[in-house]
């Protein structure tokens, strides 16, 4: 471990002492061999008890690690752990997938991730997130190019997602970002340029039309709507 994680662990430790359990990273941003540097480090903390106490003595900790260019640790007790998995399956997949284990016992080696609500909360995100970019398209449709950077940034969050969609059409997902918009896109029957098109966008390196943009978005609404509508018609 480099000496930031090191020291994450160290500050844990003493903060928590015995009520510490495991410390996990989870993500893109420790797949491969190596720790991405540049991408920021999900932190899922697992300990015994959690009261108002446990917290406290973890904020500095906490305020630390935000400091440094990652988001706030999530935090579970080893109990909610065992009795959530079927109310968060898209997140315990997600966590479990991709994982490094800095200290402890690895909690997912032997967890049952339930995943009978996974069509449900898969529906409830994508609708969510699907209202949120119509409501964001308001302020961001002033500018073409922030139009863009909205669309971009939106196809990010969404393709964590179609990762799921996949699996719930029975397809094991790949683990390329280009190559599941690519999978998804047979498999529905969708326009693949869309995808591409907002995928290759790089922030300030060109200029997009104002035609282009409103065109472009139009299309990616029907596109995300397709594939709620096909998360929704999948059976029980």
């Amino acid at each position: 471990m480099d000496s930031e994680l090191n020291e994450f662990v160290e500050k844990l430790s003493k903060a928590h002492k015995d009520n510490l359990k495991a410390i996990v990273l989870y993500g893109t941003a420790v797949e491969g061999v190596q720790f991405d540097d540049e991408t920021p480090k999900k932190a899922l903390i697992v300990v015994g008890h959690l009261t108002t106490d446990d917290l406290k003595a973890a904020h500095e900790v906490a305020d630390w690690w935000r400091e440094v260019g990652n988001p706030l640790p999530v935090y579970f007790t080893e109990e909610e752990l065992q009795q959530a998995s079927d109310v968060f399956p898209i997140e315990f997949i997600d966590m479990s997938r991709v994982r490094h284990v800095l200290y402890g016992k690895d909690p997912f080696e032997e967890l049952q991730i339930l995943t009978h609500n996974l069509r449900h909360q898969l529906e409830y995100e994508l609708r969510g997130k699907l209202i949120r970019l119509r409501s964001l398209y308001f302020p961001a449709s002033k500018n073409p190019n922030r139009l863009a950077t909205l669309m971009a940034d939106s196809l990010d969050s969404f393709v964590v997602l179609f990762r799921h969609v996949l699996e719930v059409f029975g397809i094991e997902a790949p683990v390329e970002r280009n190559d599941v918009l690519l999978r998804l896109a047979d498999e529905l029957q969708l326009d693949k340029t869309v995808f591409a098109r907002i995928a290759e966008y790089r922030k300030d390196e060109e200029i997009w039309l104002e035609s282009e943009t409103t065109e472009t978005f139009a299309a990616y609404l029907k596109l995300l709507e397709r594939v709620i509508r096909a998360v929704d018609e999948q059976p029980e």
